[in-house]
């Protein structure tokens, strides 16, 4: 019988939802890269010490010291953000631990996912799953004006004569694109609703807004860019539908979205529609 400090999260996601990431690959690389700039930091004890002369005994000590101590707060972060993304458990100072450790750590694990000829996209659908988790582990509900919806500018049919990126309203919702069946979204539950066509614009987007929580729909890239920059602001992440590739007539996975919506709002999932954390697969881990 588990202990119930090590009980697994109750909030684990579907891994379908985010094109077969997984927890475990997030997990792996964190693991990973942690030892490997554990190493590196170990050089501090060792390589002054391979210096002759008796005057440069201080260096060495120094070393020693902070060696010791650099290396004792990497693997006690990273012991610490794994162990919240397995049992969901919050206790002080964690949303701090979680934001420098990956801020520190997720570019040397995009590198060793490189070295090991793992896909840079599944590390980000896995950082995506995995933040989304913690968004939910958090148990935040808000009223529909502090919720925003931030959605890419290429969900718009590439064809469509009018610009919506400076106002929503002159869609036509003639049903060609997902910008339509979004509007009825909102006006259904009153969340405020945005097209952002840059990381620059979305920043002045959410400072005009002053969300209390962002739902964005956009690719891996800047789902992950955006959840980092955001910080401490919570995002929770929903990745795009891509028929025609990459920035061209995206889709949005309108279930889903819903489900989440109304998490957040805290209304009851409706019947027939998959909530954001319903199938607890084996694969979701």
């Amino acid at each position: 019988m588990k202990l119930f400090f090590l009980r697994k999260s109750p909030y684990v996601l579907p891994s379908a939802h985010y094109g077969g990431g997984r927890k475990r690959i997030f997990l792996g690389l964190l693991s990973g890269a942690c030892l490997l700039l554990g190493c590196a930091l170990a050089l501090f004890l060792v390589l002054p010490w391979t210096v002759s002369g008796e005057h440069l005994r201080w260096l060495g000590l120094i070393s020693l010291v902070l060696g010791c101590a650099l290396i004792t707060a990497l693997f006690w972060l990273c012991l610490t953000l794994i162990f919240h993304i397995y049992t969901a458990r919050l206790f002080p100072g964690v949303e701090a631990v979680r934001h420098v450790t990956i801020r520190l750590l997720f570019p040397l694990m995009e590198l060793l996912a490189k070295a090991v000829h793992v896909e840079r996209a599944r590390v980000r659908r896995s950082f995506i799953k995995v933040n989304n988790e913690f968004v939910l582990a958090r148990g935040i509900k808000t009223s529909p004006e502090r919720l925003l919806l931030l959605l890419p500018h290429c969900i718009q049919r590439s064809a469509c004569p009018h610009r919506l990126t400076h106002t929503l309203e002159l869609c036509r919702r003639c049903g060609a694109c997902p910008v339509g069946p979004l509007l009825d979204m909102r006006d259904k539950y009153g969340f405020s609703m945005a097209i952002a066509t840059g990381g620059t614009i979305a920043r002045r987007i959410v400072i005009e807004r002053r969300p209390k929580l962002i739902i964005a729909v956009a690719c891996e890239r800047d789902l992950t860019s955006g959840i980092q920059d955001s910080y401490p602001l919570p995002v929770f992440g929903i990745l795009n539908e891509r028929p025609c590739g990459p920035c061209l007539d995206t889709l949005v996975p309108l279930r889903p979205l819903e489900a989440a919506v109304r998490h957040f709002l805290g209304l009851p999932a409706e019947e027939g529609t998959s909530g954001p954390f319903t199938a607890r697969d084996e694969g979701a881990a």
